[in-house]
């Protein structure tokens, strides 16, 4: 018996105007190659993300997504919503 536990990436989406991605991470349990289990884990980040610590393919598609125009309507976004500066 040899269990197996696997955390990987497995999916990455855009979504929106200001181009939130979401990420999906699987963790898979095996035992001798068998599948026992699979759960998942979502998050998502915004334009205005840290996203240093993240995988290098996460932090690949946030820097080909968030162009200067992505950050800057999301800033304009987020002003909007608080107009008194709060």
């Amino acid at each position: 018996m040899s269990l197996e536990k696997t955390i990987k990436i497995d999916q990455i989406e855009i979504v929106g105007d200001f181009k939130a991605v979401q990420v999906r991470r699987a963790t898979v349990i095996t035992d001798d190659g068998v599948e026992l289990s699979r759960s998942f884990h979502r998050y998502a980040f915004q334009s205005d993300a840290d996203i240093s610590g993240e995988d290098a393919e996460v932090q690949a598609v946030c820097n080909a997504v968030w162009t200067d125009e992505v950050k800057a309507a999301y800033a304009t976004h987020l002003d909007s919503q608080n107009p008194l500066g709060e």
